[in-house]
């Protein structure tokens, strides 16, 4: 197997990771009205699973991370060079990230280090609101998030991510409902978060602004449960993804090969 190949498989984990992070979350707040975000719900699994579930989910979400950020510098899925592409482009770059803070989270919880209880849409705003005309940074943000928001509404109405499947599942109303309500969600939360820092921004106080943890404790009954199944459904498309969508490998192998022939 080519480290290539090695990097795609363990892509496919990292989505299966990310799926159960979102069944979780959509457990916890529908079963016990505890709001999490996908740190606090990787926190549970390790108390649960133990350290050989972290490791499994360090080394996907790394993979998941890095795959991501090569999509963004390679274009591997073929977004185009056009305006829509380049924005997806941007939107796996800062899924990569992400992804890759989450790795580390894990890593620090496999070594016994407590996990941040922090929030870091709230911390960052905080963070900004302490330089000069700080809240022009928080309100980007704002827009910035509410632009991601609205991005998962035109994925979830137009059915975009359906391409990326193998074209039999593709066409499976079990795979088009959970993806189209799944993304719906998380349009929401992306929205109610830009709300949230957007005010945070007007008011320059940062103890308004938070990530999907705060978004689910804003939500009241029975709009969180509402939220919390669309998650669920979400998580569930990123269980489909990670047997059915079609990956393009990383061209790791032919980096190195060209390095190699450069010294």
């Amino acid at each position: 197997m080519t480290a290539s190949s090695r990097l795609t498989f363990l892509t496919r984990i990292g989505f299966a990771t990310r799926g159960l992070l979102y069944i979780v979350i959509a457990i916890l707040i529908v079963r016990t009205g505890r709001a999490e975000d996908p740190s606090g719900a990787l926190e549970f699994l390790g108390k649960g699973g133990g350290q050989l579930l972290l490791g499994v989910t360090a080394a996907g979400l790394f993979a998941y991370g890095l795959w991501r950020l090569a999509d963004m510098a390679l274009d591997i899925e073929r977004h185009g060079s056009d305006r829509k592409g380049l924005v997806e482009r941007a939107g796996a770059g800062f899924s990569g990230i992400v992804h890759l803070f989450l790795a580390w989270q894990a890593i620090r919880l496999i070594r016994g280090a407590a996990s941040s209880s922090g929030d870091s849409t709230r911390e960052g705003a905080e963070m900004a609101l302490e330089l000069p005309g700080g809240w022009v940074l928080v309100m980007l943000g704002a827009a910035v998030l509410l632009a991601l928001g609205a991005v998962q509404l035109v994925k979830a109405a137009k059915g975009s991510f359906l391409r990326y499947l193998e074209p039999q599942i593709a066409q499976q109303p079990w795979a088009q409902w959970s993806g189209r309500i799944g993304y719906a969600a998380r349009g929401v939360v992306f929205l109610i978060s830009g709300y949230l820092l957007a005010k945070a921004g007007i008011d320059e106080r940062a103890g308004e602004a938070g990530g999907m943890a705060q978004v689910l404790s804003w939500l009241t009954s029975p709009f969180d449960w509402i939220v919390g199944a669309g998650l669920f459904g979400f998580g569930l498309f990123s269980l489909i993804e990670a047997r059915f969508r079609q990956l393009h490998d990383v061209p790791i192998d032919d980096a190195v090969r060209r390095a190699t022939r450069l010294r």
